[in-house]
């Protein structure tokens, strides 16, 4: 069972997930992160970490509606290895919790470093 990021992470991004990530299997875009499923190992250290538990395994997926989000905006955005770790957005706590953030605020644009 893969991972897969919801919609919990969109302008939040804490990036706590990528450092304990043992193969590097996230994505970044403008104001959230995807999950490659086929490069996750289905280890689970991310899924603790996440301030904003946007990350939960695939099963639990209704739909594949996430696998199938995830998958791809991974095959667009830019891999984002541990050693490249940036800082959350300013207002992150302000969308903590927030609902309906897919429709309102997703940006896919690919992040820039």
């Amino acid at each position: 069972m893969a991972y897969v990021v919801t919609e919990a992470c969109i302008k939040c991004k804490y990036m706590e997930c990528t450092t304990v990530c043992p193969v590097d299997c996230f994505y970044e875009g403008t104001n959230m992160l995807v999950i490659n499923q086929s490069e996750c190992i289905d280890c689970g250290s991310c899924e603790p970490v996440c301030p904003t538990e946007a990350i939960i395994p695939d099963v639990d997926d209704t739909n594949d509606r996430w696998k199938d989000f995830n998958e791809k905006y991974a095959a667009v955005w830019p891999k984002i290895k541990a050693s490249q770790r940036g800082e959350p957005p300013a207002d992150a706590e302000n969308w903590k919790g927030v609902e309906n953030k897919l429709e309102t605020e997703f940006d896919p644009t690919p992040a820039t470093r």
